[in-house]
């Protein structure tokens, strides 16, 4: 989405698949750009095997590892969808006696702009800036192992920015024309596994 990166009161990292996550935000943190973050997120069928504590608790083994101290890391570990990752994460703020102003959303670069959608209708007074791993589409599909996966996913994450405003899980956004065709070319060819169903 292209946010102009700025100081927010807490950093949440989007449990995934994808390292580079909590990576990235260790990055920020140690920019000064916000005290605290909360990773969370349970797991996947995708996730279950890399990560068989779950999302949150190896990303945050993964910055304590790498020198974040232990009070400024925070962890959500019930989330299965990013609704409920925005919801759980308030909730545990909450808890530690956190109630932000801003939070710094840091997920995988072709959810920034689902999840700055989800956020927003489930945390609407909060302003809400997104960031990923700056890495190019044939660097990160090499990163992961498999380029028919990442397309698949980029086509899922799509097709729910589009339809997931219907029934009220995010705030509408305009998809142009022109990426509206894209994504029905590259569905239409297959690249379909991550696809809710029509």
């Amino acid at each position: 989405m292209r946010h102009e990166l700025r100081p927010c009161s807490v950093g949440i990292g989007l449990g995934s698949h994808d390292l580079g996550v909590a990576s990235h935000i260790v990055g920020l943190y140690r920019q000064g750009l916000f005290p605290v973050m909360v990773f969370t997120g349970a797991n996947s069928p995708t996730t279950k095997e890399r990560f068989p504590r779950g999302e949150a608790v190896h990303y945050r083994e993964y910055a304590l590892e790498f020198g974040v101290p232990k009070e400024a890391v925070l962890v959500e570990p019930r989330a299965a969808n990013t609704g409920q990752n925005a919801v759980f994460s308030r909730q545990v703020l909450a808890e530690a006696g956190i109630v932000p102003e801003s939070v710094l959303v840091v997920c995988k670069p072709y959810e920034e702009r689902r999840s700055y959608a989800t956020f927003k209708k489930v945390w609407p007074e909060v302003d809400v800036v997104c960031a990923s791993e700056p890495v190019g589409l044939a660097a990160y599909a090499e990163g992961i192992g498999d380029a028919k996966l990442v397309v698949d996913m980029l086509v899922g994450a799509l097709q729910r920015v589009m339809v997931y405003p219907e029934p009220g899980f995010t705030i509408p956004q305009e998809v142009p024309e022109d990426v509206v065709g894209a994504f029905q070319r590259l569905a239409d060819s297959g690249f379909d596994s991550r696809l809710l169903p029509r």
